[in-house]
C-alpha cells in the first residue's frame, strides 16, 4: 500500500484553511496533524514537501461533455484526452451525460455510457442521465436508475427540433417521480417557443454575432421561472446548468423569494467572455447554448457569484477542433460548445481569489465541494477529511502564466482563454492517492478511473 505524506501545506476546506500535515495511505486520507512525524510513518513513505502551497480536494467538473457525438461527427477530447486536461487543471472527478435513447430503458443508456467512460477515463467519473421522453414505466425506470447510482436527470426546455424537449404533462410526471426518488433534476434554461418565434422573425444574417439575437436572454428567464413553478409546485430542488445572464439571475432571485430551493451553475465563459467575441473574425469559436452575452450580463454574474447567489462553477466542456468550429460562419450550423475544463481552476483563482473577491475556501467550496453535495458525492469527494478518497490537488496560487493553446492539452487545438495571463497552477494531481499529474508530467492511465455510485443529492437533506 503506497503512503504518502504531504507536509507543510496550506489546506483548504469549502469552510476554513489551516496548515497542517496530511498522510495518504492507500486510496484514503489516513490522517490529519499540525505536525506528522517521520518516525510515526512506514520507511517508504513518499514525502512531498508544500510549503508555500495550497492543499485542496480535487475539484469536480460537473457539466462535461467528453467523447460527445453530434451532428454526425465527434467532439476533440476523448474520454482518455478529457482526464488528461482534467489533470492537469488539478479536477479529479467529472460529471458527464448519458443521451436518452428512447428505443431502450432509461438505464441501459446509462449502462452503455459508464462501460465507455470505464475503459478511457483515468479520473473517477458521475454521470447524469438525460431524459427526452416519457417512458410508460417511468417510476420503475428512474428507480433502476437510482439503483445502479445515477441520480440526476438532465433535461431541455429547448431543441425540440431535434427530439429533446418534454412537454409540459410530462415534465409534471417526470418531477412527480423525481421528487417521489428523490432525484435531483437538471435543466438547460431556454424557452423554445420563444426561441422559435425570435427565428421567424428574424430578417437579418445569421453570423456568430447574430447568435445571442436568435437565443435571447429573456429565453432564460421564462425557462427557469416555468420550471421554478413547477418545482415550487411539487416542493422539490432543481439545479439550473449554465445561467449565463442577468435576466436569468432576475428570475433565480424570483424563486428563491418564492421559496424555492434552487442550485445555480455558471460557467467561466459567461463570468469572463462576453458577446463581442462573437464579432471578431474567429467568431465561431466562441459560440456555445446558450450565447455569449453583453459585458454588463458578465459583471452581473461576477458579482453574483462572489455574493453567493451561485453555487458551483463548471465549464460544460464541449470541445469541438478549430477546422469543425470554422467550418460554418452561420451560427445555427456552427457545432455549439468549447473547450474548458483544464483552465476552470486558474480562471477562477485569476478573477476571484487573487484579486481578493473571495477566499480560497469560497473557491474550493464552488469547484469541489458544492458540487459533490449537490450530487450525491460528499464527503467520499470535495472534502479533505479522514477516511475520504485521497483526491488532492496541490495548488501554486503565485504561479504566473499565460493561457494558449501551448500551454493547455485539449484536443481542440485552441482555447478561448487564448493570451489569458492567470494567477495560480495545478503543480500536483492525486487521485485516490495516485499522482496522475506532477511538475507538467502526466501520469494517468486510461481505465484507472471508476465509476462513481452518487446517493441522494444533498439538497434533500439540507444542502449547504
Amino acid at each position: 500500500m503506497n503512503t504518502i505524506l504531504i507536509k507543510d501545506g496550506l489546506l483548504v476546506e469549502s469552510d476554513r484553511s489551516w496548515r497542517a500535515d496530511l498522510l495518504i495511505e492507500g486510496e484514503k486520507i489516513a490522517r490529519i496533524a499540525s505536525h506528522i512525524k517521520l518516525d510515526e510513518v512506514p520507511p517508504d513513505t513518499t514525502v512531498v514537501p508544500a510549503d508555500g502551497l495550497c492543499v485542496m480536494p480535487g475539484l469536480i467538473d460537473a457539466h462535461t461533455h467528453y467523447h460527445l457525438i453530434s451532428r454526425g461527427t465527434v467532439t476533440a477530447d476523448s474520454f482518455a484526452e478529457g482526464s488528461k486536461l482534467a489533470a492537469f487543471g488539478g479536477i479529479t472527478t467529472v460529471i458527464d451525460f448519458a443521451d436518452h435513447d428512447k428505443t431502450r430503458p432509461l438505464v441501459q443508456s446509462a449502462q452503455d455510457r459508464i462501460a465507455a467512460m470505464s475503459a478511457g477515463m483515468a479520473i473517477d467519473f458521475a454521470l447524469h442521465q438525460g431524459v427526452y421522453g416519457i417512458p410508460k414505466a417511468l417510476v420503475s425506470e428512474l428507480k433502476e436508475l437510482k439503483e445502479h447510482g445515477v441520480t440526476t436527470i438532465k433535461i431541455f426546455t429547448t431543441y425540440k427540433n431535434v427530439g429533446y424537449l418534454i412537454e409540459k404533462e410530462g415534465l409534471r410526471e417526470l418531477f412527480s417521480a423525481c421528487k417521489k426518488l428523490s432525484l435531483m433534476v437538471s435543466v438547460h434554461c431556454e424557452d423554445d417557443e420563444l426561441i422559435e418565434q425570435t427565428n421567424q422573425q428574424h430578417t437579418g444574417t445569421y453570423t456568430p454575432a447574430d447568435h445571442p439575437l436568435l437565443r435571447p436572454s429573456e429565453a432564460e428567464y421564462r425557462a427557469i421561472m416555468d420550471i421554478g413553478k413547477l418545482a415550487k409546485e411539487f416542493d422539490m430542488p432543481f439545479y439550473i446548468v449554465h445561467l449565463s445572464s442577468a435576466r436569468g439571475l432576475d428570475a433565480v432571485r424570483e424563486l428563491r423569494s418564492q421559496g424555492v430551493s434552487l442550485i445555480v451553475e455558471t460557467t467561466p465563459h459567461y463570468l469572463l467572455l462576453d458577446s463581442s467575441f462573437l464579432e471578431r473574425d474567429d467568431g465561431p469559436l466562441y459560440i456555445m447554448t446558450p450565447p455569449l452575452r453583453s459585458v454588463e450580463d458578465k459583471l452581473t454574474l461576477q458579482d453574483a457569484l462572489v455574493a453567493k447567489e451561485i453555487q458551483v462553477v463548471a465549464t460544460d466542456h464541449c470541445s469541438f477542433t478549430k477546422a469543425q468550429k470554422l467550418a460554418s460562419d452561420d451560427c445555427r450550423l456552427t457545432f455549439p460548445g468549447i473547450p474548458g475544463t483544464e483552465e476552470l481552476l486558474p480562471l477562477i483563482h485569476t478573477f476571484a481569489v487573487a484579486s481578493s473577491r473571495m477566499s480560497l475556501s469560497h473557491m474550493v467550496r464552488l469547484l469541489s465541494t458544492a458540487p459533490a453535495k449537490a450530487f450525491g458525492l460528499y464527503p467520499q469527494k470535495g472534502s479533505l477529511r479522514v477516511g475520504s478518497d485521497a483526491d488532492i490537488v496541490i495548488f501554486d496560487p503565485e504561479h504566473l502564466w499565460t493561457l494558449s493553446a501551448e500551454t493547455l492539452h485539449s484536443e481542440a487545438g485552441y482555447t478561448p482563454y487564448e493570451g489569458f495571463g492567470v494567477a495560480g497552477k495545478a503543480i500536483m494531481t492525486y487521485a485516490r492517492g495516485r499522482l496522475i499529474m506532477g511538475d507538467d508530467v502526466y501520469l494517468g492511465t486510461p481505465g484507472e478511473g471508476q465509476f462513481l455510485r452518487a446517493g441522494v443529492p444533498q439538497v434533500y437533506r439540507g444542502f449547504r
